[in-house]
Formats: structure tokens, C-alpha cells, sequence
């Protein structure tokens, strides 16, 4: 299962993993805030997973993002 994350997917969730907010993450990357969330959301739909921690801590299991 791997190469699950579309590369902005990936860019937010590396984001995520390093403490920044929705509303930083979106500054960072230039997108919209709801943009951000839509990312988030996709990627804890693609897991099966629910809130955001659960879908860090199965991102990490699968190698798909790292620390």
C-alpha cells in the first residue's frame, strides 16, 4: 500500500507532523485553509481512519511520511 498519498497530501501531512497548524500549513503551501482540511480529510477517508492523529500514526506504520 504504498505511494498512497497524492504529493500535496504528503507536503501536509510532513507539515502536520512538524506542529504547524491548518491555518500555517495553508500560508506555508499557499493554499486555502478549507484546502488544507479537504487534504486531511481525503487522506483519513483513504486510511479508514478517524482524526487526524490516527491518520499520522498509520502514515508513520506505512512509511509514508517520517519524523
Amino acid at each position: 500500500m504504498r505511494g498512497i498519498l497524492t504529493p500535496r497530501e504528503k507536503e501536509v501531512f510532513e507539515l502536520l507532523v512538524t506542529g504547524l497548524s491548518t491555518k500555517e500549513i495553508a500560508h506555508t503551501l499557499n493554499i486555502s485553509e478549507k484546502t488544507v482540511r479537504n487534504h486531511i480529510s481525503n487522506v483519513m477517508q483513504k486510511l479508514g481512519v478517524k482524526g487526524r492523529a490516527n491518520a499520522v500514526i498509520e502514515l508513520l506504520k506505512l512509511k509514508e511520511i517520517a519524523l
